[in-house]
């Protein structure tokens, strides 16, 4: 599938949550995201400064292969950095505040109206 183009956070959020169609990668994202922060709290807590890498250390290094492996696409962050980063604060919300159905019908929908195809570029 040819790399999409948006023009707002509004029509980006569908193809972001549509990147994460399988409630594995989404599960993945959270608890990476969510080891990053703790891991980084607790290191800037200690006054070691070091640690605010752990963020995006283990943020990434966790949801990126959940992409190849699971998604079998790549993040979306490759092609839209800013946004998916706003985009995986607001899935985490959504995850956190107990409504991952609403994350998997917005990808399915996301996904039927385009062909069921997945960015891969």
């Amino acid at each position: 599938m040819a790399k999409q183009t948006f023009s707002t956070f509004e029509d980006f959020w569908p193809y972001y949550v549509a990147m994460h169609s399988k409630a594995a990668t989404r599960w993945v994202h959270t608890l990476g995201t969510l080891t990053g922060l703790a891991v980084t709290t607790y290191g800037l807590a200690r006054g070691r400064r070091r640690y605010a890498a752990a963020l995006p250390l283990i943020g990434y290094g966790t949801a990126w292969p959940a992409h190849f492996l699971i998604e079998k696409n790549n993040p979306a962050s490759f092609g839209h950095p800013l946004w998916s980063l706003r985009g995986d604060a607001k899935m985490i919300g959504t995850m956190l505040a107990g409504r991952d159905v609403e994350l998997a019908e917005t990808a399915a929908k996301w996904l039927s109206e385009h062909g069921g195809g997945q960015d891969t570029d």
